[in-house]
């Protein structure tokens, strides 16, 4: 595959009310649920791209990728390693 700009990879950002709780955790859960962001993602984009694209944008570290594909297309949930916000992330591109 060509080179891809990051931007052509994380589409944007899906919003919902369980990914809002995604943020931060919520109390019920472990504070190891929170500090993540749901994109829809380039279907073809593999969970190495979907990283290093997060990381390029944002300027941020990401401990995981896990991707998931729906009838709306490819979810990527990705996790920042601790010391990195995604409440933070979230705030600069307009989720609040």
């Amino acid at each position: 595959m060509a080179t891809v700009k990051p931007h052509e990879i994380l589409l944007h950002p899906y919003v919902t009310e369980k990914t809002m709780n995604m943020l931060q955790g919520t109390p019920a859960q472990d504070l190891k649920d929170g500090n993540r962001l749901e994109f829809l993602v380039r279907r073809q984009a593999t969970r190495d791209q979907v990283k290093k694209a997060f990381e390029d944008l944002f300027q941020v570290k990401v401990e995981k990728v896990n991707t998931f594909v729906r009838k709306d297309g490819k979810h990527a949930i990705i996790k920042l390693k601790p010391g990195f916000s995604a409440e933070e992330i979230g705030m600069r591109i307009g989720v609040f």
